[in-house]
């Protein structure tokens, strides 16, 4: 009997508990929905404005689908980019010994939390008419490769700092073994590093590509020709169109297409993981 009184009593304990629990999760829930929820629900239905006729409208211009196969392709080819030289200046830093190797690992962890426009404004007085290079350079600010270029410039920290984390994880007896067995510095790279680092290269490259999609500020400020992105393309119907309707309608399409990538992404890491254990 007296078993019985006891979990009689820790019964409705933990059911306090829980229920104390639930209470806590209700302001950040309700927070989440006025932020973001909500907001998001108001551009779903300004995009319904004109019913369907509007989706028809935007989604089927010659405008809308160039600008859409733009984004894929600045964004798709500055990740590239920035894989490439992210993990070449990783495996540098990591690796080989130099003076203001440490200063160097500082500037590229002071550099995620600069605005993109900042290196957008280097380009221009670098490539610009009146920039440093402008006389050779040309016409290069004006094209789409400099937009490419520019993202790979500020984004390439994103895909370094996981990387140099990893990197700083492996046994430097693992690589002087490899070494002493006649592996060549790229031997080494491409046999064991990669292959060690490849799930902080995989998080880089993800969370590049995700970012790059979405970026504003760099293809605004340079403004070159050919280069109108979704973002930019909203940013014209809305602000200076004044195409509420037609610029919901573009929000809802880069909306969907961040999270579908983000769940493609989430489901091949989740894979991967469960692989490995």
């Amino acid at each position: 009997m007296a078993v019985e009184a006891l979990n009689f009593q820790v019964a409705p304990s933990n059911k306090g508990r829980q229920s104390k629990r639930s209470l806590w999760l209700l302001p950040p829930i309700l927070l989440l929905a006025a932020l973001v929820v909500y907001p998001l629900v108001l551009v779903a239905t300004e995009s319904f404005t004109g019913g369907l006729a509007t989706w028809r409208e935007v989604v089927g211009s010659t405008e809308f689908r160039n600008a859409l196969i733009r984004t894929i392709q600045i964004s798709v080819t500055s990740t590239i980019g920035c894989l490439i030289v992210g993990t070449f200046l990783a495996a540098v830093i990591s690796f080989v010994p130099f003076p203001g190797a440490r200063i160097v690992s500082g500037v590229v962890d002071a550099m995620l939390s600069l605005p993109s426009f900042l290196v957008a404004l280097s380009f221009t007085f670098l490539y610009g008419t009146a920039g440093v290079l402008g006389s050779l350079a040309g016409g290069f600010l004006t094209t789409p490769w400099a937009v490419v270029l520019a993202e790979i410039t500020f984004y390439t920290p994103f895909v370094m700092r996981p990387l140099l984390g990893a990197m700083a994880r492996i046994p430097r007896v693992q690589l002087d073994v490899a070494a002493s067995l006649g592996g060549g510095p790229w031997r080494v790279l491409s046999k064991i590093v990669l292959p060690e680092v490849k799930p902080a290269l995989v998080a880089g490259g993800s969370l590049t590509l995700l970012l790059t999609l979405n970026e504003f500020g760099i293809v605004l400020f340079l403004g070159a020709r050919d280069t109108t992105t979704l973002p930019m393309l909203v940013h014209t119907k809305g602000i200076v169109m004044f195409d509420y309707p037609g610029a919901c309608v573009i929000a809802v399409v880069q909306i969907l297409l961040s999270i579908t990538l983000y769940a493609v992404l989430r489901s091949a890491l989740g894979g991967r993981r469960a692989r490995l254990d």
